[in-house]
């Protein structure tokens, strides 16, 4: 039989005090974390800021989309017009938003008139070049100042060549470049945004 030999470890006489000290040699120092955690604190704000931003600013995005006309409403929102068929001399009323609006073709006559006149000493002043773009045509609103009665056309006392609006419900005269010249209405009749994308094409809105 193999006899029995006690073991005995080489270590064994190491100190616990050196064993200790190997420890502490090996152990990494605490020093290098941040008590404070501060880039913790860094890092916590500055996400918190990006998630801040990113919903206000698709909460303003959402916002002004909701204030944004659709299309359809826009279309809805502009009337085009062939105006080569009205007559020289004469005014046709278009539908423009549900509300009437004068275009009237006018005369020498008629612009002679509105030239003439002396502008400044008027009620409401404004000069027939401010309202009218193109000479030949006035396009204003069907609407008396007054009370929102719908004028009569080529009517009243500054009726000149098929020009001029008179409303009956009160007595208000308008010229013949829809300046308010007699009567309670208080100011001109409105002109409303328009242009004309081609000849003999009239786009209101």
């Amino acid at each position: 039989p193999i006899p029995c030999v006690p073991w005995q470890s080489q270590t064994s006489g190491l100190s616990t005090q050196s064993t200790w000290g190997l420890y502490e040699k090996c152990r990494k120092p605490l020093d290098r974390f941040d008590p404070t955690k501060r880039a913790w604190h860094y890092m916590l704000v500055g996400t918190s800021a990006a998630i801040g931003v990113t919903g206000g600013r698709m909460y303003l995005y959402r916002f002004m989309q909701s204030w944004s006309a659709a299309k359809d409403v826009l279309a809805q929102g502009t009337t085009e017009a062939d105006i080569t068929q009205i007559p020289l001399g004469t005014t046709a009323t278009i539908k423009w938003r549900g509300s009437p609006v004068f275009v009237s073709h006018r005369t020498e006559a008629a612009i002679n008139a509105a030239d003439r006149t002396d502008w400044e000493a008027l009620r409401d002043p404004e000069s027939d070049d401010e309202r009218c773009k193109d000479k030949e045509w006035l396009v204003m609103m069907a609407v008396c100042t007054h009370f929102g009665c719908v004028p009569l056309a080529g009517q009243g006392d500054y009726a000149v060549g098929g020009g001029g609006y008179f409303c009956p419900c009160h007595g208000s005269h308008y010229d013949t470049s829809g300046r308010i010249r007699k009567g309670p209405a208080p100011s001109n009749l409105p002109v409303p945004n328009y242009s004309f994308p081609s000849e003999g094409t009239l786009l209101i809105g």
